[in-house]
């Protein structure tokens, strides 16, 4: 999809590359037994490895490692089986050791690919250029004393998975839709919740701009900690808009991380941006190198879910759903798992239209997920069940969801109890509405005249009559023939 932005001078591109942290599912951090869980008092998930006590020696979690190879296989990436845990070296206060455990010139995940749709319908490829495993930082805290700073170290040590994409991506639009899907992919797998409002997916985005004509890449900007997909997207508009303005004055736009205000839609300044250098890696010393089993990635490949590229053609193929229905019904895996087994017992088609028109708006009205749902994947095919039985028809239906929602009945007992069930009867229908035309002598002149829309008058005449219940194919079928008399 081409995006440009209009400076002073002409269009320009943008250039954006993602890192992804995730956190990774798992009941203890990445060296130490501490839990891993959200939340909690200050410092009380904390062990003496993540505290950096002298002597203590980091012990790496195995189901860490299983969560970073399904990820990789999520991706289609490469899966290295051997790896290498190195020591990043900067210091701040919520770093007790003064360097963190990460992954540098031999990563867990090699390249890989992320499939992604944007709004005009098409797809676009963004590659992923490696996954590696690191330990989380703890959490300075600022706003509770006038004079003194606080440290919070129960994220200390937290097993996080850096997912750096290529620079593939040309927009915010692309942007957006690729951290959706890497989010989606996660989940489906289980190695991240995808929570950015708990810090647990956040993404580092480096901006760069540069002639549509021109082929090598400027100088890029880092804005760190980005925690919405949102403010993603507002932010690489924003550093694009300022880079241009730099670069169109004359100037030369200085490599180094920014962070993103998006109360003002601005970027600031933080540090000048480190190189690989500055941080002087080396192997740690207290962990071996890392040496997995093909047969092992074998065996985790082999137990991965239905990942939703896959589910989404499956549902196409066996259910006639659209792109767009797939999409929508894929986002996440508790909602497809619904609606297939809603379609199963029903309807497939009128089961997508439900789910996607009148249930997710009730659902929205509510304020509930689909899992917490009021109704039922079963209950929901029951009604449509009565939908297509002719026992009610769309429009009672509705009525019908409405009270599921408030009272958790069933549709059987709510159409019982309120008495909602269709009139099929011909001679019921029949007599209702020889009661309308006999009413409407004029309009019946004017339809038989050639005013053919009057008929949508009648049809809604004798629906009304009858409290909405009678059957709409008979009461079409049975006004052509009175009206042809």
């Amino acid at each position: 999809m081409s995006y440009r932005i209009t400076g002073s001078t002409g269009e320009w591109e943008i250039v954006v590359g993602l890192e992804v942290h995730a956190q990774v599912v798992s009941e203890a951090k990445l060296f130490s037994g501490a839990s891993a869980e959200y939340g909690g008092e200050p410092n009380t998930h904390v062990s003496l490895v993540d505290a950096g006590f002298p002597g203590m020696l980091p012990v790496l979690n195995q189901e860490c490692v299983a969560q970073a190879v399904r990820t990789g296989l999520g991706l289609e990436a490469e899966i290295n089986l051997f790896s290498r845990f190195d020591r990043k070296n900067y210091f701040y206060a919520d770093l007790p050791t003064g360097y963190q455990i990460s992954q540098f010139a031999h990563p867990i995940i090699g390249k890989g690919k992320v499939l992604v749709d944007l709004t005009d319908g098409s797809t676009r490829e963004i590659g992923v250029t490696r996954l590696h495993l690191e330990q989380d930082a703890g959490k300075s805290i600022h706003d509770q004393d006038p004079t003194r700073s606080f440290i919070d170290l129960n994220r200390a040590g937290v097993a996080l998975m850096e997912i750096v994409s290529e620079p593939d991506i040309r927009s915010p639009e692309e942007a957006g839709a690729y951290l959706r899907k890497l989010r989606q992919i996660l989940r489906y797998i289980g190695t991240c919740d995808g929570n950015m409002e708990e810090g647990s997916m956040r993404a580092d985005v480096n901006v760069s701009v540069r002639k549509p004509d021109e082929t090598e890449y400027r100088t890029r900007c880092e804005i760190k900690n980005v925690n919405s997909i949102r403010f993603v997207m507002m932010a690489i508009e924003v550093e694009a808009q300022r880079q241009i303005e730099v670069w169109e004055a004359g100037g030369t736009v200085d490599q180094e991380t920014r962070l993103f205000d998006h109360v003002r839609s601005e970027t600031r300044s933080l540090r000048s941006k480190e190189d690989a250098h500055d941080y002087r890696y080396f192997p740690d010393p207290d962990l071996l190198p890392l040496v997995i089993e093909q047969s092992w990635v074998d065996e985790l490949k082999a137990a991965l879910p239905e990942l939703p590229e896959a589910k989404r053609a499956r549902l196409e193929a066996e259910y006639g759903v659209s792109r767009y229905e797939s999409s929508v019904l894929c986002v996440e895996q508790a909602t497809a798992d619904f609606y297939e087994t809603v379609a199963r017992g029903a309807d497939a088609r009128l089961a997508a239209n439900w789910m996607l028109g009148d249930f997710f708006a009730a659902l929205n009205r509510t304020g509930r997920s689909i899992e917490d749902s009021p109704v039922s994947a079963e209950g929901l095919r029951e009604l449509l069940g009565l939908i297509s039985n002719s026992t009610i028809n769309g429009k009672i239906a509705k009525e019908v969801l409405e009270d599921m929602v408030e009272t958790g009945d069933s549709a059987s007992a709510i159409v019982e109890r309120k008495g909602l069930r269709q009139v099929t009867d011909t001679g019921a229908i029949e007599s209702a509405i020889r009661d309308i035309l006999t009413a409407n002598t004029d309009k019946v002149e004017e339809y038989k005249s050639g005013k053919d829309k009057l008929f949508g008058f009648f049809v809604g005449q004798t629906m009304k009559a009858m409290k909405g219940k009678g059957n709409p194919a008979l009461v079409n079928e049975t006004l052509k023939k009175l009206l042809s008399e």
